[in-house]
């Protein structure tokens, strides 16, 4: 970050001494003062009552609703694609052959299959979906507004002490981060996937030769910060220890995160139920996280925008994330997190109806397929319905809004509450705040 000049205050908003604590970044690999201290000053005094937390699995590309979700059977071939059918636990609702494992647990799923937006463009629906707001500038890579585990940071922080509020695994979803809310809201990344050898989060490992006795010696930080020292008073080498400062070495020398990150603290058989793989480990990383006080975790699950070879393509990842979606919804209900914990399973937009000449499916923002499950909410049971093609909603149309506000719903946010932009432009967490009836 750099001040700026004739001023004391910089880009995100934090004052030239709060600065001091991000000369961290280069003993501890991040800025977690700078973080810590800004989730403090912007918890809401009115925190919610619960722990409650959310884990939002970003099928990043667009699945296609046919191949999961939304089966045609009785379509015509080149609407109805290459995959079958199979009956699920609820009468007449019928999966995709992939999803066996869910249909076994339909009656704890809610399936919402009229999802419906106005776009076809990866980021302007990923944005949407994340946010609640369409980008303004479809070329823009970083987020306009914050992403609804921003959000969460900025107004409920950490549900535990020495853990952070917001997670990303492996790593940020397309449009996961902050904007104007302060770097200090994005989310804290894994960066590996949880099924390599001896999984470590790198983030939480001090560099090598510098120890937690090392770093509460002021002589020896001051050192550590080179190049960063510039940016250093000599005087406020001991204001930057403050308590912000000493929960930043709690997170990264203490026991409560690498507790919560530690995979190999699981039971084998459970690790296998999740599946050895990396969509199944990380998404057993995610129930470990919400367990240990993390509000808001993303997992996300790559591969989804298929064009060609779609049934092969389906075949080599819906398996594993079909394995992992009812291993985690089955081990919450096992646990009794399944009112704490809301599961939301969602891509930024669906697939077209016709199959296309390379076998796969193109964008289709039309009509998409999302999947819910436990936060308390009323589960076994289809919302909403497509026409006989999957083309578009034809009962109940929902948006991706609708998503978020039961979201924050669950989460005692109210979507109406307003931030300031750095236009000097106050904007509410959601425009569109409608929850979604069938839920509730």
């Amino acid at each position: 970050m750099r001040a700026i000049s004739g001023s004391h205050r910089f880009c995100a908003g934090v004052s030239r001494r709060e600065l001091l604590t991000s000369g961290l970044a280069g003993v501890i690999g991040l800025s977690l003062p700078e973080l810590l201290r800004l989730q403090a000053q912007g918890a809401d005094s009115r925190r919610a009552p619960r722990n409650n937390s959310v884990i939002f699995i970003e099928l990043a590309g667009g699945p296609t609703q046919h191949e999961t979700y939304d089966p045609k059977p009785d379509a015509p071939a080149e609407y109805r694609g290459p995959l079958t059918a199979i009956e699920t636990k609820l009468p007449g609702v019928f999966f995709s052959e992939l999803m066996v494992e869910q249909a076994r647990i339909a009656d704890k799923l809610s399936v919402i299959r009229s999802i419906t937006h106005d776009s076809g463009s990866h980021s302007t629906s990923s944005h949407l979906t994340q946010t609640g707001y369409y980008l303004r500038n479809a070329q823009n890579r970083e987020n306009e507004m914050p992403s609804a585990g921003s959000i969460t940071a900025r107004l409920r922080g950490s549900s535990e002490t020495g853990v952070p509020a917001y997670v990303s695994i492996p790593a940020s979803t397309r449009f996961g981060r902050s904007a104007w809310l302060g770097k200090g809201y994005n989310p804290f990344e894994t960066v590996n996937n949880g099924d390599v050898e001896n999984f470590q989060v790198p983030n939480l490992t001090i560099n090598q030769g510098l120890t937690s006795d090392r770093l509460q010696d002021r002589r020896t930080l001051l050192t550590a910060f080179d190049a960063s020292r510039k940016q250093v008073d000599n005087d406020g080498v001991g204001e930057a220890m403050d308590q912000f400062t000493r929960q930043a070495f709690e997170l990264v020398t203490g026991p409560a995160a690498r507790k919560a990150f530690n995979l190999e603290a699981e039971d084998p058989r459970i690790r296998a139920r999740y599946g050895r793989d990396a969509t199944g480990q990380n998404v057993l990383l995610a129930r470990r996280l919400v367990e240990h006080g993390v509000p808001f975790i993303t997992v996300r699950v790559n591969g989804w925008d298929d064009h060609s070879r779609i049934a092969e393509a389906m075949k080599g990842k819906g398996p594993s994330y079909d394995r992992a979606v009812a291993a985690l919804v089955d081990d919450l209900y096992a646990r009794g997190l399944d009112k704490q914990v809301l599961v939301v399973c969602m891509g930024e937009f669906g697939r077209t109806p016709r199959v296309n000449a390379s076998g796969g499916r193109d964008h289709w923002g039309q009509v998409m397929s999302v999947v819910l499950a436990g936060g308390g909410l009323k589960t076994g049971q289809i919302i909403g319905a497509s026409d006989r093609y999957g083309a578009i909603p034809v009962a109940r149309p929902y948006r991706p809004e609708n998503v978020l506000a039961m979201i924050y719903r669950h989460l005692d946010i109210d979507p109406a509450t307003s931030f300031v932009d750095n236009s000097g432009r106050p904007r509410f967490i959601l425009e569109r705040r409608e929850l979604i009836s069938e839920l509730i």
